[in-house]
C-alpha cells in the first residue's frame, strides 16, 4: 500500500498541473474582434482611377482602409460612376 502513495501523488500532481494549464489557455480562445464589420468598396479619382479597397469598422468607424493588390481600372474621361453619392461616400 505504501509503494503506491508516491505514484498516486505524483499522478494527481501531474493531473491537477494539466488541468490548471487548460484552464488558464482557454482564456486566449475568447478573444474581442478588433473589428466588427468589414468590406470592399472602389474608390474612384478625379481620373477615373478606381482601386478596390478592404474597409474594417468597429460600429460605424473606419478603422483600417487596405488596398487589395491587382483591383485596379483606368476609365476613360467620359465615364461616370453609376453609384449614387451616397453610396460612393459611404464607409460604414
Amino acid at each position: 500500500m505504501k509503494k503506491l502513495i508516491i505514484p498516486m501523488l505524483i499522478l494527481i500532481l501531474f493531473l491537477m498541473a494539466i488541468l490548471s494549464f487548460t484552464i488558464s489557455s482557454k482564456s486566449n480562445y475568447v478573444r474581442i474582434p478588433e473589428y466588427t464589420s468589414s468590406y470592399t468598396k472602389a474608390i474612384c479619382t478625379n481620373e477615373n482611377f478606381c482601386q478596390d479597397y478592404q474597409f474594417f469598422c468597429r460600429n460605424s468607424e473606419v478603422i483600417a482602409k487596405t488596398p487589395i493588390t491587382g483591383a485596379a481600372v483606368q476609365f476613360s474621361s467620359t465615364w461616370q460612376d453609376p453609384r449614387s453619392s451616397e453610396i460612393k461616400n459611404k464607409f460604414c
